[in-house]
């Protein structure tokens, strides 16, 4: 029986907006592993048609990219040849090279390798996708679709490229359990600083929303604990209309997993986010998202896929395109200039039940941002 290795060696969100491309991949009726960074290895587990995650730390990935470790990587080479892949599919974002991975599959005498490369591949590639430069080309979701029916999986229809999570979920943290009523997350961190919110705005954004009467719920991962702290902080400290509050702020930086993650979004009415791994997490479980969307990357390409969203930030700012990891510009004025009260407009918005302005409706399902 063949076997299929699909590559994905970026962050979460990136993983997670290959899980329609993986999906169409399976329905070539062969079991699908997925090959991972240690960063993204925990989406790979949640991805419903994944047969096992194997991990590898690629030294041409990521934000901080680890040094090369020959040992490895020669561990690597012997564990793929081990497995006997038929079909080798690496999925990159449009800045980056399948051309390291294709020569190490070719090494672990994998017989067809597929991926987009605009350099020339050599014999490293049996089928080079060509992808049009950003903005076009596609959102990430479709583009990895596109590589996927070119390595010969059949085409999706529209409705099949949402994103899913494998479930039943975990059960929700008990302090979320017991909020009253339905809760709004707010996720004010990203792996990449220029996309994520100061303690201070968010802190502000959080404190519009609780005195509108809004449970608010903090979320973070384990080395974000000091971020919703403070946004917290900030939140307590802002001048608010009402005295106290009506809504509650919860802050659950750190205190869960990615699955624990995942359910506490599944269970919110809508989640405030930058363009950050969470954002994508949010979409797979279907939730609404107000993206507040720093555009150091297009969002043509990155924003929220599938659910209803509402984009938000200044599009137009001088980072725009720039994929610059800090902001360049003092105050991160494309996030830091939207007010809580636009923010609590695009959650009356989405919750309320009327459609967001941003989102698009094509054929066969309901589509992304634009």
């Amino acid at each position: 029986m063949g076997r299929t290795l699909a590559v994905r060696l970026d962050s979460d969100g990136d993983v997670l907006l290959t899980g329609p491309a993986v999906r169409a991949l399976a329905r070539l009726g062969h079991p699908v592993d997925l090959l991972a960074s240690p960063s993204g290895a925990a989406a790979g587990r949640l991805l419903p048609d994944v047969a096992e995650v194997l991990e590898y730390p690629a030294p041409w990935s990521g934000f901080r990219p680890p040094p090369v470790d020959r040992d490895a990587t020669t561990a690597l080479v012997d564990d793929l040849a081990a497995r006997g892949y038929d079909l080798a599919v690496v999925f990159t974002s449009f800045h980056q090279s399948p051309l390291p991975m294709a020569l190490l599959a070719r090494l672990a005498g994998i017989d067809r390798v597929v991926g987009t490369s605009e350099d020339y591949p050599g014999s490293l590639l049996d089928v080079r996708h060509r992808r049009a430069d950003p903005p076009g080309g596609g959102h990430e979701v479709e583009a990895a679709v596109e590589v996927a029916v070119a390595a010969g999986a059949p085409r999706p229809a529209p409705e099949e490229l949402r994103l899913a999570v494998r479930r039943p979920l975990p059960s929700l943290p008990a302090a979320v359990a017991a909020l009253p009523g339905p809760y709004v997350v707010l996720h004010p961190g990203a792996s990449v600083p220029s996309r994520g919110l100061t303690p201070e705005h968010a802190g502000a954004l959080a404190a519009g929303l609780a005195d509108a009467g809004h449970a608010v719920v903090l979320t973070g991962g384990p080395g974000e604990r000091g971020l919703t702290a403070a946004t917290l902080d900030a939140a307590r400290s802002a001048p608010l209309g009402v005295a106290p509050p009506r809504g509650a702020v919860l802050d659950l930086g750190g205190r869960t997993d990615l699955p624990g993650l995942a359910a506490v979004l599944d269970a919110a009415a809508c989640v405030v986010v930058g363009n950050t791994g969470p954002a994508h997490l949010a979409a797979a479980v279907g939730t609404p998202v107000v993206s507040l969307f720093s555009p150091v990357v297009p969002p043509e390409r990155w924003a929220p896929y599938g659910v209803p969203v509402v984009l938000l930030g200044d599009q137009g700012a001088d980072c725009r395109g720039s994929r610059a990891r800090d902001c360049p510009v003092p105050g991160h004025p494309c996030l830091s200039s939207v007010a809580p009260a636009t923010v609590l407009a695009a959650v009356a918005e989405l919750t309320d039940g009327t459609p967001a302005a941003t989102v698009t409706e094509p054929e066969g399902g309901r589509g992304c941002a634009s």
